[in-house]
Protein backbone atom coordinates (compact mmCIF):
# COMPACT_ATOMS: atom_id res chain seq x y z
CA UNK A 1 0.00 0.00 0.00
CA UNK A 2 2.95 2.37 0.51
CA UNK A 3 4.08 1.83 -3.11
CA UNK A 4 0.96 3.37 -4.63
CA UNK A 5 1.33 6.88 -3.05
CA UNK A 6 5.02 6.79 -3.95
CA UNK A 7 4.20 5.97 -7.57
CA UNK A 8 1.61 8.75 -7.66
CA UNK A 9 4.11 11.22 -6.20
CA UNK A 10 6.75 10.15 -8.75
CA UNK A 11 4.34 10.51 -11.67
CA UNK A 12 3.13 13.91 -10.44
CA UNK A 13 6.73 15.07 -9.99
CA UNK A 14 7.64 13.84 -13.49
CA UNK A 15 4.56 15.53 -14.93
CA UNK A 16 5.40 18.80 -13.17
CA UNK A 17 9.03 18.58 -14.32
CA UNK A 18 7.91 18.03 -17.94
CA UNK A 19 5.57 21.03 -17.78
CA UNK A 20 8.33 23.24 -16.35
CA UNK A 21 10.82 22.15 -19.01
CA UNK A 22 8.26 22.75 -21.78
CA UNK A 23 7.58 26.26 -20.46
CA UNK A 24 11.32 27.01 -20.26
CA UNK A 25 11.81 25.82 -23.85
CA UNK A 26 8.94 28.01 -25.05
CA UNK A 27 10.43 31.03 -23.27
CA UNK A 28 13.91 30.36 -24.65
CA UNK A 29 12.59 29.88 -28.19
CA UNK A 30 10.47 32.98 -27.97
CA UNK A 31 13.30 35.22 -26.84
CA UNK A 32 15.75 33.72 -29.35
CA UNK A 33 13.27 34.20 -32.19
CA UNK A 34 12.52 37.76 -31.07
CA UNK A 35 16.24 38.57 -30.88
CA UNK A 36 16.86 37.08 -34.32
CA UNK A 37 13.96 39.04 -35.82
CA UNK A 38 15.18 42.28 -34.27
CA UNK A 39 18.76 41.71 -35.50
CA UNK A 40 17.56 40.91 -39.02
CA UNK A 41 15.37 44.02 -39.10
CA UNK A 42 18.21 46.24 -37.85
CA UNK A 43 20.63 44.80 -40.43
CA UNK A 44 18.14 45.32 -43.24
CA UNK A 45 17.42 48.89 -42.14
CA UNK A 46 21.14 49.73 -41.94
CA UNK A 47 21.77 48.16 -45.35
CA UNK A 48 18.97 50.22 -46.90
CA UNK A 49 20.24 53.42 -45.25
CA UNK A 50 23.96 52.88 -46.03
CA UNK A 51 24.40 50.55 -49.03
CA UNK A 52 27.87 51.80 -49.98
CA UNK A 53 29.18 51.40 -46.45
CA UNK A 54 27.93 47.80 -46.39
CA UNK A 55 29.55 47.03 -49.76
CA UNK A 56 32.80 48.71 -48.67
CA UNK A 57 32.76 46.82 -45.39
CA UNK A 58 32.21 43.51 -47.18
CA UNK A 59 35.09 44.27 -49.54
CA UNK A 60 37.37 45.22 -46.63
CA UNK A 61 36.49 42.05 -44.72
CA UNK A 62 37.07 39.96 -47.85
CA UNK A 63 40.44 41.65 -48.44
CA UNK A 64 41.46 41.17 -44.82
CA UNK A 65 40.50 37.50 -44.86
CA UNK A 66 42.28 37.07 -48.18
CA UNK A 67 45.44 38.65 -46.81
CA UNK A 68 45.36 36.34 -43.81
CA UNK A 69 45.47 33.25 -46.00
CA UNK A 70 48.69 31.93 -47.52
CA UNK A 71 47.48 32.24 -51.15
CA UNK A 72 46.41 35.83 -50.50
CA UNK A 73 49.82 36.75 -49.15
CA UNK A 74 51.45 35.06 -52.16
CA UNK A 75 49.33 37.09 -54.57
CA UNK A 76 50.24 40.34 -52.83
CA UNK A 77 53.91 39.41 -52.73
CA UNK A 78 54.02 38.45 -56.41
CA UNK A 79 52.14 41.64 -57.39
CA UNK A 80 54.64 43.76 -55.45
CA UNK A 81 57.55 41.89 -57.05
CA UNK A 82 56.09 42.41 -60.54
CA UNK A 83 55.47 46.11 -59.88
CA UNK A 84 59.04 46.59 -58.65
CA UNK A 85 60.38 44.66 -61.65
CA UNK A 86 58.31 46.81 -63.98
CA UNK A 87 59.75 49.99 -62.51
CA UNK A 88 63.30 48.60 -62.81
CA UNK A 89 62.65 47.58 -66.43
CA UNK A 90 61.37 51.04 -67.19
CA UNK A 91 64.50 52.55 -65.61
CA UNK A 92 66.81 50.19 -67.53
CA UNK A 93 65.19 51.15 -70.85
CA UNK A 94 66.09 54.73 -70.22
CA UNK A 95 62.67 56.05 -69.29
CA UNK A 96 62.38 59.56 -68.02
CA UNK A 97 63.52 60.26 -64.51
CA UNK A 98 60.13 61.70 -63.62
CA UNK A 99 58.46 58.52 -64.86
CA UNK A 100 60.89 56.44 -62.83
CA UNK A 101 60.28 58.55 -59.71
CA UNK A 102 56.53 58.35 -60.22
CA UNK A 103 56.76 54.58 -60.68
CA UNK A 104 58.83 54.17 -57.52
CA UNK A 105 56.45 56.46 -55.60
CA UNK A 106 53.46 54.46 -56.84
CA UNK A 107 55.10 51.18 -55.83
CA UNK A 108 56.00 52.65 -52.42
CA UNK A 109 52.46 53.92 -51.97
CA UNK A 110 50.94 50.57 -52.94
CA UNK A 111 53.35 48.74 -50.63
CA UNK A 112 52.38 51.10 -47.78
CA UNK A 113 48.70 50.39 -48.51
CA UNK A 114 49.37 46.65 -48.50
CA UNK A 115 51.29 46.93 -45.22
CA UNK A 116 48.41 48.90 -43.72
CA UNK A 117 45.92 46.28 -44.95
CA UNK A 118 48.01 43.46 -43.50
CA UNK A 119 48.33 45.30 -40.19
CA UNK A 120 44.59 45.93 -40.16
CA UNK A 121 43.98 42.25 -40.87
CA UNK A 122 46.25 41.27 -37.98
CA UNK A 123 44.46 43.72 -35.70
CA UNK A 124 41.14 42.26 -36.83
CA UNK A 125 42.43 38.77 -36.14
CA UNK A 126 43.50 39.83 -32.64
CA UNK A 127 40.10 41.42 -32.04
CA UNK A 128 38.38 38.27 -33.25
CA UNK A 129 40.49 36.26 -30.82
CA UNK A 130 39.59 38.65 -27.99
CA UNK A 131 35.90 38.41 -28.89
CA UNK A 132 36.17 34.63 -28.99
CA UNK A 133 37.80 34.61 -25.57
CA UNK A 134 35.12 36.92 -24.19
CA UNK A 135 32.37 34.74 -25.66
CA UNK A 136 34.04 31.67 -24.20
CA UNK A 137 34.22 33.28 -20.76
CA UNK A 138 30.56 34.29 -21.00
CA UNK A 139 29.61 30.77 -22.05
CA UNK A 140 31.49 29.34 -19.07
CA UNK A 141 29.65 31.78 -16.81
CA UNK A 142 26.31 30.80 -18.29
CA UNK A 143 27.17 27.13 -17.98
CA UNK A 144 28.08 27.60 -14.34
CA UNK A 145 24.85 29.49 -13.67
CA UNK A 146 22.84 26.80 -15.43
CA UNK A 147 24.56 24.09 -13.40
CA UNK A 148 23.79 25.97 -10.18
CA UNK A 149 20.17 26.46 -11.22
CA UNK A 150 19.87 22.78 -12.13
CA UNK A 151 21.39 21.80 -8.78
CA UNK A 152 18.98 24.07 -6.93
CA UNK A 153 16.04 22.70 -8.92
CA UNK A 154 17.15 19.13 -8.21
CA UNK A 155 17.46 19.90 -4.49
CA UNK A 156 14.01 21.50 -4.45
CA UNK A 157 12.63 18.48 -6.28
CA UNK A 158 14.21 16.13 -3.74
CA UNK A 159 12.85 18.23 -0.88
CA UNK A 160 9.40 18.20 -2.47
CA UNK A 161 9.60 14.42 -2.90
CA UNK A 162 10.60 14.00 0.76
CA UNK A 163 7.77 16.29 1.84
CA UNK A 164 5.29 14.45 -0.38
CA UNK A 165 6.53 11.08 0.88
CA UNK A 166 6.14 12.27 4.47
CA UNK A 167 2.63 13.59 3.87
CA UNK A 168 1.63 10.44 2.02
CA UNK A 169 2.96 8.35 4.90
CA UNK A 170 0.89 10.35 7.37
CA UNK A 171 -2.21 9.97 5.21
CA UNK A 172 -1.64 6.22 4.97
CA UNK A 173 -1.16 5.99 8.76
CA UNK A 174 -4.33 8.03 9.30
CA UNK A 175 -6.25 5.74 6.97
CA UNK A 176 -4.90 2.67 8.79
CA UNK A 177 -5.94 4.05 12.17
CA UNK A 178 -9.38 5.00 10.85
CA UNK A 179 -9.95 1.60 9.27
CA UNK A 180 -8.82 -0.24 12.43
CA UNK A 181 -10.92 1.84 14.78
Amino acid sequence: MTDQPRILADSKRDSLRARIEAAERRNAERSLADNARAAATAAADYTRAHPLAVIGGALAVGLAIGLLTRPGRRVVSSAATRATAGVKTLTARGGSQIGTLLGKAAVGYVMALIDDAVQTARTGQERATELGDAASAQARKLKSGAAQAAGAAAEKSRAMARNTRSKAGRVVNDLRTKTKG
